[in-house]
């Protein structure tokens, strides 16, 4: 008589390690693979200039909407000063290459620890802090580092800015838009992956536990106050990892961007992406940089036609009404953004042609 042996259909986790994998299955892998060759073999090579302009800033921007995902979609602290901390990047990158004269290799990580200090020290409220009145107090912090740009004049220059120079890496001069986007996306790929090592951690975990319930998790031992600076930290590392990519990448560095409405910017991806997914601030990003150049390219075409005087008022606001119609529109039909979209896809792909 024939024993008869069942095999499980579908993946399972055994083992703990297993858990913890980046990638479950090898198909993942390839598909990784196959993913990042054509982003850096073919892309820059069919885009045209402006085109590849876009996809630089789509980069850069994906860098920063990154660290803050940590720090709301992971760990559940509303931050409206992610603008701010986007630009102290980019200010700590100019000072330290024109006034210590210090390589590019060197200059992009440590504005990302300057970057992460001063988040550290307006994290500090978080200890007492949730909700509401943490949205404020990071409101604050936007508004103060705004102000600190522009007045501090010795050292950031005052309205006048920093020039950049021109960045090297051993030697070999970064020029033109090509080569950023190589640098550009070389970092962003470093930094995801990063991001999708910190959360398999018990950081990560932490993080996760404290979004939840943090009085639950400080029942369970993990010190919150602790973990909250490291997440404010995490998250203002990235942005200044990205603000100083801007920096070289624009080449001269003003204060007028780093406002209110670049952190509102950054908070409409993460949401229109997905909160609490590494693919969602991606998604989120590309939709919002081409949202917003769509709409500028349409509103300078409608307000530049000849005879059309009067419609100029009318369609001057079309970016900002269009932009955020968009984030009601996610809030209501799709709250867990384009990442749970493209989960949806992904699963049907899976199941065709079956539906069950």
């Amino acid at each position: 008589m024939k024993t008869l042996r069942f095999r499980p259909c579908g993946n399972f986790k055994v083992q703990y390690r297993e858990e913890l994998t980046v990638f479950d299955t090898d198909f993942g892998r390839l598909w990784s693979a196959v993913g990042i060759v054509v982003l850096f073999a073919v892309v820059p090579w069919i885009a045209t200039p402006y085109l590849l302009y876009v996809v630089n800033l789509i980069g850069i921007s994906a860098i920063a909407a990154l660290g803050l995902n940590i720090l709301v979609g992971y760990t559940g602290l509303i931050s409206l000063g992610h603008g701010a901390f986007f630009g102290v990047g980019a200010y700590s990158a100019g000072i330290l290459a024109v006034t210590y004269g210090i390589p590019f290799l060197a200059v992009v990580p440590l504005a990302g620890l300057v970057t992460a200090v001063v988040g550290m020290v307006f994290g500090i409220p978080s200890g007492r802090l949730k909700g509401l009145y943490l949205t404020i107090a990071t409101l604050a912090g936007q508004f103060i580092i705004e102000y600190v740009l522009v007045h501090w004049e010795s050292v950031t220059g005052g309205t006048m800015g920093i020039t950049l120079p021109a960045p090297s890496i051993f030697g070999v001069a970064i020029a033109g838009d090509l080569s950023f986007f190589y640098v550009i996306y070389a970092t962003a790929v470093v930094m995801v992956f990063g991001a999708v090592n910190l959360m398999r951690t018990r950081y990560g975990r932490a993080f996760v536990a404290i979004r939840d319930n943090d009085r639950a998790a400080e029942g369970m031992g993990i010190p919150i106050f602790r973990y909250k600076l490291l997440s404010f930290a995490v998250s203002s590392f990235y942005a200044g990892v990205a603000g100083a990519l801007w920096g070289y990448y624009m080449i001269s560095i003003t204060a007028e961007p780093f406002t209110l409405g670049l952190s509102v910017e950054y908070i409409a991806m993460i949401v229109i992406g997905g909160l609490g997914s590494i693919p969602g601030a991606i998604f989120g990003t590309v939709f919002i940089t081409l949202l917003n150049e769509g709409l500028r390219w349409a509103t300078d075409t409608i307000m530049n036609m000849g005879g059309l005087a009067g419609v100029e008022l009318t369609m001057a606001p079309l970016r900002e009404f269009v932009f955020g119609l968009a984030i009601v529109l996610f809030i209501l039909f799709e709250p867990r953004g384009l990442a749970e979209v493209w989960r949806i896809v992904r699963s049907s792909f899976k199941l065709w042609p079956f539906s069950y």
